[in-house]
């Protein structure tokens, strides 16, 4: 195919995807990110891997097929990363929630009007849809439970004395599955003898055809300057601020929502949900998840608030964690989850179209290819789409541009494994403490390492583990200093802003996490 290479901005699930798919079709692809790779909504998500039930009710019917064929796709190619899950949701009546149900399929519900709970033959109603949806995919089909039966989740019978149960998956960590995309798409490169780069702390500034990557953090870096066949833009919520710098002119395309999670390891709540999760109602309505998280750990998420500035300066506000601690106290009430039980929270900003919806909730999550035809080259912005259907989004991307490059594609990932990189079998080791100077080597080595927050963040995950110290980030600092990542004069500095960060960005402290 053509010897310039395709320019990637962005390097989260989508971008990660789509240049494995380019480089699977013997494109050159060069990924560039002003940030690290899965730096946005990519580490901020629910983590699960999932049809999108609630996506039935506003009649995306299609986004629903194609999730599940790609949840079915993901268990089968990336099991070192995504299992199975078992959802429950409580329902307290008969038919509550049916007529509403009705008029928000056909878009006629009115502006401001709260949410019914749904009751039991709402729930069995889609959930027949997502296994009609979902046949063949392997996962058992829903079933109908009480709450005072054994080994399922003990929620509070004033919540609902009826459940319904439904097959899902989960992804503990969307960031390894981002590195082991990019991981594959170089052993491709090598294997065809194409041009494969990966480009952290960069951006890129275009003149006429021609396309600057200059480096975000030092003056001395060398200044790359390339004629690109294409650009995708594929930075998430930032796609606005990412087209206004290049510069290309564009309609604004982005109306991100923020959604905050929190995390907590507290016995009890561990104990109750049994393994399994919850998929309940806060009291205005607004469906959210109780997950099983590793280390005896429950991840409980999300809200929805329309959200306009920096997606990197958004975090979770102490009345976003209140309202999702009143949803676990309402659901559990003998756990008695208290705020000083939260060890870590998150907050991101989903890559959502900018529409005039009536709720957040609303706003499609199906995905768009936006080409810029005013622009000197082939440019295209990935919008929208969900961490599900992060490969099926790439295979489409992939062809588009090269439909516009007169080329055709010649393969898709549909049934190629994802590999495991080196630091999906340190995860387990180093959030017990456990980890050897040979194995993080190896990580910052061949995982695209710069900074201690990529090491501690994005490739250990070190943040959601109940081990996380002072001790161990001046370990992980060590191994920096030697593989010439940090100059160890600046050692003392790099930790204090790594531990400020999860001080401040996540809630990282409590008790057994003192930093």
């Amino acid at each position: 195919m053509t010897d310039k290479p395709i320019v990637i901005l962005g390097g989260g699930i989508n971008g990660a995807a789509a240049a494995r798919e380019l480089v699977l079709n013997g494109q050159s692809v060069w990924l560039v990110d002003t940030a690290d790779l899965a730096f946005g909504a990519t580490a901020y998500s629910s983590r699960l891997i999932h049809g999108g039930l609630r996506y039935l009710e506003f009649g995306e019917f299609s986004l629903v097929k194609e999730s599940l064929d790609e949840r079915a796709r993901l268990l089968r190619l990336a099991p070192h990363l995504v299992r199975p899950l078992r959802l429950f949701i409580p329902v307290q009546n008969e038919w509550g929630g049916f007529l509403q149900a009705g008029l928000k399929f056909f878009n006629l519900l009115p502006k401001g009007t709260k949410p019914a709970h749904r009751g039991l033959r709402v729930v069995q109603m889609g959930l027949a849809l997502y296994d009609w949806y979902s046949w063949g995919g392997g996962m058992p089909p829903r079933s109908q439970h009480r709450v005072d039966e054994a080994n399922v989740p003990q929620i509070n019978p004033a919540v609902g004395r009826n459940m319904w149960a439904y097959s899902d998956a989960q992804i503990s960590y969307p960031e390894r599955l981002v590195v082991n995309f990019l991981t594959d798409a170089r052993r491709l490169a090598a294997e065809k003898g194409i041009d494969f780069r990966v480009l952290t702390y960069h951006r890129a500034v275009m003149e006429g055809k021609r396309v600057r990557l200059e480096s975000v953090n030092s003056q001395q870096t060398p200044v790359e300057e390339i004629e690109p066949a294409a650009i995708i833009n594929a930075t998430g919520a930032w796609v606005d601020a990412t087209l206004a710098r290049l510069p290309a002119e564009s309609r604004r395309l982005m109306g991100g929502t923020k959604g905050s999670h929190f995390l907590t390891f507290q016995p009890r709540l561990a104990e109750l949900l049994r393994g399994q999760g919850v998929y309940t109602e806060a009291r205005d309505g607004r469906p959210v998840f109780l997950l099983p998280f590793t280390n005896g750990g429950t991840l409980v998420g999300t809200t929805d608030i329309p959200f306009q500035g920096d997606p990197a300066d958004v975090t979770a506000t102490e009345d976003e964690l209140s309202y999702l601690l009143s949803v676990v106290n309402d659901t559990f009430p003998t756990a008695d989850v208290t705020r000083s039980d939260i060890v870590m929270h998150q907050c991101g900003v989903r890559p959502l179209p900018y529409v005039d919806a009536k709720t957040p909730a609303a706003i499609t999550r199906r995905h768009q290819l936006v080409w810029n035809e005013n622009c000197p080259l082939p440019l295209v912005s990935l919008v929208g789409g969900k961490l599900t259907t992060c490969r099926s989004l790439a295979e489409e991307t992939a062809a588009a541009v090269l439909t516009r490059l007169d080329k055709k594609a010649i393969a898709n990932s549909r049934e190629r494994p994802i590999p495991q990189s080196a630091g999906d079998e340190l995860i387990a080791a180093a959030t017990h403490g456990q980890i050897s100077p040979a194995a993080i080597s190896s990580v910052i080595n061949d995982e695209w390492v710069t900074t201690l927050d990529d090491l501690v963040e994005r490739r250990l995950v070190l943040h959601f583990s109940p081990h996380l110290s002072r001790e161990l980030i001046e370990r992980l600092t060590d191994e920096l200093i030697r593989a010439n990542k940090i100059a160890p004069d600046e050692a003392s500095a790099a930790i204090d802003r790594c531990v400020s960060r999860l001080q401040h960005h996540f809630g990282v402290g409590s008790v057994g996490r003192s930093l």
